[in-house]
């Protein structure tokens, strides 16, 4: 009987192909980001909330990140998009429901632990839905510019506006205590909620060359105020996209109202006879004389 090398032409043997640079490294990115939330967890249980709130915004910049490099390398997959996922309900449901709760919620007990729960919770299904709308096919291209309820990374960084207020000088009370309650069970309705919002996917895909150097500059001048007037510059964003979300309405309106008109417009055209085949019952009396 011939000698056979273990493992060579073993059929029992599973092999495993090599996995590309490309995809290994947006994966990279989200597990550091998934990091971050984790750190903000523990910062927040130690009452360091500036930097757990540190750790969800540089988290919701790296779950910006990994999406685009992915697409940019053309290293997207199935397993890259589930931990995206995962990703996400960790540090955009599970991190600002308990970073909420240590700092303020606790004081209401039970109500504070129920409007963190709902907070994750809807941070859950929000993720779930969008798995879900993606794949389908039957979506209109157009519909690309859209979310479908706020999306989890702007929910966590808008859900936090509490804290930047008393970190501008809000004073604390109960009062605010309940304030943050509402507001909390408020964003988690808009996360689940059918509203349109703008998604800013395809934002940044093309830069004319001419607009190069001026990006450049408001990237930096933004990080740098950031780092210089954080918790202003957080309060001024929330506050300005909560103000942009009618907007985001108004237009996913507009183009369903001309998506609608150009299917009224194609119809006619759909049904006429020489598409259809349909005799006019002029061309019936004629078809004798046709056919001899």
């Amino acid at each position: 009987m011939a000698m056979q090398t273990p493992g060579v032409g073993d059929p029992r043997r599973r092999r495993f192909r090599r996995i590309p640079v490309r995809t290994l490294a947006p994966n990279l990115i989200t597990l550091l980001a998934m990091c971050a939330g984790l750190t903000g967890i523990r910062m927040a249980f130690e009452n360091r909330y500036t930097l757990a709130l540190a750790a969800i915004v540089f988290a919701a910049i790296l779950d910006g990140i990994d999406g685009r490099l992915a697409r940019f390398l053309k290293g997207t997959s199935r397993l890259g998009a589930e931990l995206d996922s995962l990703s996400d309900f960790v540090n955009f449901g599970v991190a600002p429901a308990l970073i909420l709760y240590f700092w303020d919620l606790h004081e209401l007990k039970s109500a504070g632990w129920i409007a963190a729960m709902v907070f994750a919770i809807c941070a859950c299904l929000r993720l779930a839905r969008f798995n879900v709308m993606i794949e389908d096919p039957d979506r209109p291209a157009w519909t690309a510019n859209f979310f479908v309820g706020i999306p989890a990374p702007m929910g966590a960084i808008t859900v936090l506006l509490p804290i930047y207020a008393v970190f501008l000088g809000l004073p604390r009370s109960g009062f605010l205590t309940w304030v943050t309650l509402f507001y909390t069970l408020a964003i988690a309705s808009l996360m689940v909620s059918r509203l349109p919002v703008f998604s800013g996917k395809r934002v940044g895909t093309r830069v004319p060359s001419e607009m190069v150097g001026p990006l450049i500059v408001v990237v930096v001048l933004t990080i740098a105020l950031l780092i210089a007037y954080p918790w202003v510059l957080l309060t001024a964003g929330t506050l300005a996209y909560l103000v942009s979300l009618p907007f985001g309405w108004l237009s996913y309106r507009a183009h369903e109202r001309k998506s609608h008109e150009g299917r009224a417009e194609a119809a006619p055209a759909t049904a006429s006879p020489a598409m259809t085949g349909i005799v006019s019952p002029a061309d019936d009396s004629d078809r004798p004389s046709r056919l001899n």
